[in-house]
């Protein structure tokens, strides 16, 4: 069952965030949490990751970036995603795009955790591309690493039963 989806561009995600475009306060997804007091996202995806979901995040995070104007670290919980639909090039391009955004910009730290062995290679390769840069990732596959890493709590990082999130 071939199905056509739309893959929606990071400026059309972004317009998306809002509720309303006059509005200051972001809508943030379902599967985003952002700790403002410890600067910190959390993105829970679940099933299926794709072209759409990766833009989705990416827009996100850029829009956090711009009101804030304050470095932010990142744990992405993809322990609930099972289903990967990318290639080489998009998440060199993505990487490509990241690195370059963000070029000049305090380090910040991006935790992945990962169980899936194509997320785990998707996010090596991020991981590879974005080395040298101000962006730092690193893949888990345990959670309590990630947390020690990002020097955040354990319970922050926990995995939300029935997927979805405070």
């Amino acid at each position: 069952m071939a199905m056509a989806h739309q893959v929606h561009t990071y400026a059309e995600l972004r317009q998306q965030i809002h509720d309303d475009p006059s509005e200051s306060a972001m809508k943030l997804p379902p599967d985003v949490e952002f700790h403002e007091d410890i600067r910190l996202l959390v993105y829970r995806p679940r099933g299926l990751i794709d072209e759409t979901a990766v833009n989705k995040i990416i827009a996100v995070i850029q829009e956090i970036e711009a009101a804030t104007q304050e470095p932010f670290n990142r744990f992405s919980d993809a322990s609930e995603a099972h289903e990967v639909e990318l290639n080489f090039r998009y998440v060199i391009q993505v990487s490509l795009h990241r690195r370059l955004t963000h070029k000049g910009r305090v380090p910040v730290k991006s935790a992945i955790l990962a169980t899936d062995s194509t997320l785990i290679h998707y996010a090596r390769l991020l991981a590879v591309l974005t080395q040298g840069s101000s962006i730092e990732v690193r893949v888990f596959q345990d959670r309590k690493e990630a947390a020690q890493w990002l020097s955040v709590p354990l319970e922050l990082l926990a995995a939300k039963a029935g997927g979805g999130g405070t």
